[in-house]
This record gives C-alpha cells, structure tokens and sequence, in this order.
C-alpha cells in the first residue's frame, strides 16, 4: 500500500506533460484504496459517464450492444475496469483497459477473480498509448484519463490514432463551466469567482512545491476543436442533468449544484471512414 500524499499548498499554474503525469501516477497509488472504499458501491457493476449516474445501459453512447458484440474496445483510465467489466458481461468479446496508476489496476485486477475471462490491462499515460494505429473499433473514457492530460489536442489525437475508420470516440470530463465555481457542494460553490478562460491547471504541491495531484481545465471550445483537429466528427455534447434519486454526494458534485450547474460534459465522436470510390462514368 503507498503512503498516502500530503497536500501542502494548492496552485493555478502551468504544468506540462510528463510532471502532470508523474503527479497523478502517483497520487492514484496512493489514493486508490480510498477511492474504491468511498465510490465503489457507486461505480462497480455498473457503466456510468460520471457522478450524475448517467448509465450507458440507457444512454447506449458508445452504440448497439448487439453491434459491439464483434467489436475491439478501449478503456482510457480505466481505475477498477468497471465499465470494460460490463461490457464483458455483456458479451463483448475484446475488451482492453489502460491506466496510468498501478494501485488502481490492482482493483481491476482484483475484480477479474474468479471471472475466468480477465480483461488485459496495461499500466500506460493517455497522453501515449501503447498500441498500433487503428487498432480499435471503440474508444472511450468514463471520467479516466482526459482529464488529466495538459493539452485537449493531445488526449484526443492519441485515441483517435488508434481508432479505426468509422470506429467511435466517447469521453467524459468535468464540465468546464465547473471551473468557474469553488469546489464545494453546497450553496456556497454556486457564486462563480473564477475566469473561465484561466486555462492553468489545478495542481495540489507537497512541501517541496512538487506537483503531486494535477487536473487541467479545458473549455468547450478547447475539446470542440480537438476533436476537430483529430479529424473526427462530433455526433453529441451530452450535459446530464442531476437525477431527482442521486442523493451523493461526490467532492463538488452534489444534488445542491446538479440541479442549477452542469458537472459532467460527455463527448461523442466518430473517425469518419474513407469516401466509398465512385462508379465510372456511362
């Protein structure tokens, strides 16, 4: 078990790749036994977007059960796998699940007991995956590593390298508005008293002022274009309401807020496939 990480200072500023990745490896090992204890209940044996509950067993962003069945699939940040877990459960066959922090593959991998048909995992950065080009049918992030990753084009262009042609994308993030907003449930995060252009990180420093947790706040526009840039096409922003039967609540999300501000922004895109030839001409 890692020794848990003290906080010392909180910080705005600017914090590039391998430092933001550094810092969440780290906290994530050290965090992942608390983290399964607090939200486990909440997320295993389940496919939720976010703290909202939106279920992808309703919502079907990532597409037809029925026509997945066939297809190879990525978890990005997958902590525990619950969400690559379901979808096993359900049939899909390829099923692969990376994250950045060993102590929270370790719950994925905990969760495989007994399955007989474990999910493999791999110990990786969003920001650089490691497989081939067009390796997947179906990429997606419940909340995993996108938020983590310093620049919008860099989290989107990496899954999108290894999307196949007319393969989809889907992610979820904390909604940018959020970042205008203090951390805090209550009635008091809902007077706004940050720009919603102030791009620097969230970072938490330890004593030394080495980073040792790091979120990055994009706006809508910042993932709207990279997505864009990727080459991919946008099909949906999905901004979840708050359920009238969630009654958690989560760090800043909380029924108080859900109600008046959005928490969650959902992307959905796909990797347009190549333009069938045209017949020749009579």
């Amino acid at each position: 078990m890692t020794e848990p990480v003290e906080v010392a200072e909180v910080a705005r500023r600017a914090v590039g790749a391998s430092e933001s990745a550094r810092a969440n490896r780290l906290w994530w090992d050290a965090s992942a036994d608390e983290y399964q204890a607090e939200h486990g209940d909440f997320l295993n044996g389940r496919f939720v977007w976010g703290p909202e509950g939106l279920d992808e067993a309703r919502e079907h962003l990532l597409g037809d059960l029925a026509t997945l069945r066939d297809a190879t699939v990525l978890e990005v940040g997958c902590g525990a796998a619950a969400c690559a877990r379901w979808l096993r459960q359900r049939r899909v066959a390829r099923v692969v699940g990376i994250d950045v922090s060993s102590g929270q593959l370790r719950y994925a991998r905990r969760g495989d007991h007994g399955g007989g048909n474990p999910i493999p995992l791999a110990q990786a950065d969003a920001q650089r995956l490691p497989f081939a080009d067009a390796a997947f049918d179906v990429v997606f992030s419940a909340y995993g590593g996108f938020p983590f990753v310093p620049r919008a084009d860099d989290a989107v262009a990496e899954s999108a390298r290894v999307l196949r042609p007319g393969g989809r994308l889907v992610f979820s993030v904390s909604h940018p508005i959020r970042w205008c907003f203090p951390d805090d449930p209550t009635e008091h995060g809902l007077v706004a008293n940050q720009s919603y252009f102030d791009r620097r990180a969230y970072v938490e420093e330890d004593t030394d002022g080495r980073a040792v947790y790091v979120e990055h706040h994009h706006t809508t526009g910042d993932w709207v274009r990279a997505i864009a840039r990727a080459g991919l096409r946008l099909l949906d922003l999905i901004e979840p309401e708050w359920p009238e039967d969630n009654h958690q609540v989560w760090g800043g999300w909380s029924p108080t807020r859900g109600r008046i501000l959005p928490g969650t922004a959902i992307f959905v895109a796909e990797k347009p496939a190549p333009a069938e030839p045209e017949g020749p001409t009579p």
